[in-house]
């Protein structure tokens, strides 16, 4: 069983992504979750994921800044707090279309998450060193 924990997030490690981007996964396996993987990446103006699926479900929500999210063939913009779903194998992506910093908060239904990207289809284990392919 695990044990609660405060997570600060200034004090938490920055994945850097590639493209200016930057990942601070909050709670995973690494903290002892047995159900969930969470975690907040953040977008210079211009920079964006490339299009990808998950093996698993995926909530996102918009934290700061306004954001282009295209997720099952349909794209439209959002804004601060505007959450999208996606389902187990649903092509998505999200790109900074603002002038400031654009971050998300992610939330997958587990803790073994990999990322497929749809042009390669090339799978990899989420934020190891082969899941750091970002769209600029």
């Amino acid at each position: 069983m695990s044990e609660p924990q405060i997570l600060h997030f200034e004090r938490l490690k920055a994945i850097q992504r590639g493209g200016g981007v930057i990942t601070k996964p909050l709670a995973g396996e690494w903290i002892g979750t047995e159900h969930f993987t969470s975690g907040i990446t953040t977008f210079p103006p211009g920079a964006g994921m490339m299009l990808h699926t998950h093996n698993v479900e995926e909530a996102v929500t918009i934290l700061e800044g306004d954001a282009e999210v295209e997720v099952g063939g349909e794209i439209c913009r959002l804004k601060r707090l505007d959450t999208t779903f996606a389902p187990v194998g649903t092509p998505h992506r999200f790109t900074n279309v603002g002038d400031g910093p654009m971050s998300i908060l992610w939330v997958y239904a587990t803790t073994h998450v990999t990322r497929t990207i749809v042009e390669t289809g090339e799978t990899a284990e989420h934020l190891s060193p082969a899941d750091m392919s970002v769209a600029s």
